[in-house]
């Protein structure tokens, strides 16, 4: 795919307007459709999606649509606020703008607005041709809009689901038009539409049934016996309406009495199963809630060290310890939850190295799951690459770069298991006093025997750190953790993030930009700037190149942790890397190849 293709949006639409509702009498449609369909795209970075819609006839032309944020729909100052052109959408988002949650790709309900109501994360092979099938319901009754749609985890195709009750009538007119937009950005990817049905129980005018009132029977003389029947039937009616309210209450009391209870019994057993996990006087201990409460002042914004897609971390003061702590609250309706905080508190409370953030204790009550680190007072590698924080000299970024190493060797070789980290990126590795580096946030970590050395799971992790194998095959080993730390090294060397996409065509990816000047000669060039020239070249070449190592596109040829140390201390020589940038043989054949059998006519440049 050239660049051509940047910036494109397309729709494909019905041939006539669907009555959504009758504007005289009110009457709302029902409607189901169902329909499959592909997203490719042969670069890792990609954008920006599709949606099916219902919308206003007089919806925005493609020609003065210029952006990709609006999937084709609307533009500009409509982005968020479309009264003007109104629609509803069921949006396949790709691309992580501004106003979207965190987490990268999902589904989400959008009225009148590319803000989602309510997304569902969309876990996807958008590398591999994978087709996704999709349905569609609205029940007019019940004002009911249900979302099934394909995904794939661990190499599986699954079904998920949304519902949100709406009723279409607040936004849109009686006659829309319905099809699927879809558009691009900076960012490129393939939209093909490969079925579509779509039924509706309101055709046109014509099929909406007038209700008349039946005739009223003719007048008759009142009977005594039959008023007394009525009488007798409506006393027990209202009798038996009484008791089954009376029992529904009852039975709902109950029902919830036993929520407590076994919320409870849940909460015990589970203080219980932690406190196995550590013998009395060794590792992380249990701390008073209270007692976390007055440490950071109520949990106040002032105390707050950061924010992430789990929670907050605030500071806080434990005087039993007459030093600062950071505490990590999570909530139990968080993406990260309740199977994130257990495996970070097994996990971390048995590691013992001094490259890895140490856990100090963990805390839970009802919906606040707390984790209590020792502080880290320099923050994390990423505040100080691209932050406003202290500007890092080349003998600390080097020292970064093999404490983070050593903290690797130790997970993947020295511990008795293998641990699989599996989001390893700047913003998890802490400096302390020292400016030396230690590993954290243990939550998404698997443990596996080194002679196993992957675990098969939902893919998790950062964009621009996950390996192209563990997003294609869901399969999370020692090379994709490795391939994350060839990211955090050329992030180091560079000071630039993995992915910029404000910045130049080729340059959008930290790695394709520094493989290029590799095989030019000319990777001096990507040294980070802030630097003025004040590094040791030797070194320098070193982290590069191992960095570049360390993200070949096919794992086989990445380094295990032991050589890249060695390389990193001049202990063994360079490794000789391909000038340009290898293609993954798992991957299918670049688009460029296969354009030509993908053939829309909405495809077009605004």
């Amino acid at each position: 795919m050239d660049q051509n293709n940047n910036y494109s949006v397309g729709r494909v639409t019905s041939y006539k307007q669907m009555l959504l509702w009758d504007t005289n009498s009110g009457k709302l449609a029902d409607f189901t459709t169902e329909f499959s369909f592909v997203i490719f795209s042969d670069k890792s970075y990609y954008g920006d999606g599709m949606a099916f819609f219902l919308a206003d006839p007089n919806l925005p032309l493609l020609k003065h649509i210029k952006e990709g944020g609006g999937l084709g729909l609307v533009d500009g100052n409509q982005v968020l606020n479309s009264t003007k052109h109104p629609f509803v959408a069921v949006e396949f988002d790709t691309f992580h703008n501004q106003w979207d949650p965190s987490g990268g790709t999902h589904v989400g309900l959008n009225f009148n607005s590319m803000k989602s109501d309510i997304t569902k994360p969309w876990f996807t092979d958008i590398q591999t041709w994978s087709v996704y099938n999709c349905s569609i319901e609205y029940n007019s009754s019940t004002h009911n809009l249900s979302v099934s749609f394909t995904a794939y985890s661990d190499d599986e195709q699954v079904e998920e689901y949304i519902s949100y009750k709406v009723d279409l009538r607040k936004y849109l007119p009686g006659r829309v038009i319905l099809g699927f937009s879809a558009a691009t950005g900076r960012l490129y990817e393939v939209h093909t539409l490969r079925s579509w049905s779509f039924s509706s129980s309101l055709q046109s005018d014509d099929n909406i049934n007038e209700i008349k009132p039946k005739a009223a029977p003719p007048n008759s003389n009142p009977v005594s016996e039959k008023e007394n029947k009525i009488g007798l039937w409506a006393g027990l009616g209202i009798g038996v309406g009484l008791f089954l309210t009376l029992l529904s209450l009852l039975v709902l009391v109950c029902i919830l009495l036993r929520k407590k209870i076994r919320g409870r019994k849940e909460e015990l057993a589970f203080d219980l199963s932690m406190g196995d996990e550590f013998p009395k006087g060794t590792g992380p201990k249990r701390f008073d809630y209270n007692e976390l409460v007055r440490a950071t002042n109520k949990f106040a914004e002032s105390e707050k060290l950061g924010q992430g897609g789990f929670g907050g971390v605030y500071k806080g003061y434990l005087k039993d310890l007459k030093s600062y702590v950071a505490i990590k609250r999570i909530s139990r309706e968080s993406r990260q939850g309740m199977k994130e905080y257990v495996t970070e508190v097994k996990v971390i409370s048995q590691l013992r190295h001094r490259n890895l953030v140490q856990l100090i204790g963990w805390c839970h009550r009802k919906n606040d799951f707390l984790l209590i680190y020792e502080f880290m007072p320099n923050g994390s590698l990423d505040s100080h690459l691209y932050g406003v924080k202290s500007f890092l000299t080349w003998r600390v970024r080097y020292n970064i770069a093999l404490g983070l190493g050593s903290a690797l060797l130790y997970l993947q070789e020295e511990w008795e298991q293998c641990v699989i980290h599996r989001d390893i990126k700047s913003s998890n590795i802490m400096l302390d006093s020292s400016f030396n580096a230690k590993l954290g946030d243990f939550g998404l970590a698997r443990l596996v025997d080194h002679e196993k050395g992957s675990q098969t799971t939902r893919i998790a992790g950062t964009r621009g750190y996950i390996a192209p194998e563990y997003f294609t095959s869901g399969k999370a080993t020692k090379e994709s953790d490795i391939y994350s730390f060839g990211v955090v090294l050329l992030e180091i060397a560079s000071g630039r993030k993995p992915v910029e996409l404000e910045a130049e065509e080729g340059q959008i990816s930290v790695i394709e930009w520094v493989w290029n000047l590799y095989g030019l000669g000319r990777f001096l060039e990507a040294v980070d700037p802030k630097l003025c020239g004040e590094f040791d070249e030797k070194q320098m070449e070193r982290l590069v190149v191992v960095g570049l190592w360390c993200v070949h596109p096919d794992y086989s040829f990445r380094p295990s942790i032991r050589q890249v140390i060695q390389v990193l201390k001049f202990e063994s020589s360079l490794p000789i890397l391909p000038e340009m940038m290898p293609v993954p043989t798992y991957l299918p054949p670049t688009i460029k190849a296969l354009f030509s059998s993908v053939s829309s006519s909405f495809w077009g440049r605004s």
